[in-house]
């Protein structure tokens, strides 16, 4: 009897050996893809601003087109219109930046959370593995102590 419960504590301490490493593989692979997240949202930036630049263009040549088909001039409203756009325009791209950076950031923090979980789980699995093999030996020391 002593040696099946010394048998049977060893095998419980190999299956949660594997188990911790299974979880920590699991969190691993977890962080990895909030990291390539991360680096799609630095990609997402780039094609917006980008996006944004074409209509920002389109925008400005629009509005030059009606104020000189409007029979003003390039001055004066005109004017203060397009620099008006075009500080609208800045604004809205330190905006789109600072949403990208923000999602990035958590992105990255999710990834190390991740990580921290599954060096939890990989700890407590050797806690786990260390209690079985104690009782094994437990078991052996009270029938030939």
């Amino acid at each position: 009897m002593t040696w099946v419960t010394a048998i049977a504590s060893v095998a419980a301490a190999q299956q949660a050996s594997a188990a911790g490493k299974y979880n920590q593989a699991v969190q691993e692979r977890n962080a990895k893809v909030k990291e390539q997240e991360a680096e799609q949202a630095e990609k997402q930036l780039d094609f917006d601003l980008a996006r944004f630049d074409q209509q920002f263009v389109k925008l400005q040549g629009e509005t030059k087109t009606a104020v000189l088909t409007s029979g003003a001039e390039l001055s004066g409203s005109g004017l203060r219109i397009l620099q008006y756009n075009a500080e609208q325009a800045e604004i809205e791209k330190n905006i789109l930046d600072y949403n990208s950076k923000v999602e990035q950031s958590q992105k990255m923090e999710e990834a190390n959370f991740a990580r921290m979980s599954g060096q939890i789980a990989k700890n407590e699995a050797r806690a786990a593995q260390i209690g079985y093999y104690a009782k094994a030996g437990e078991s052996l020391l009270k029938a030939y102590g």
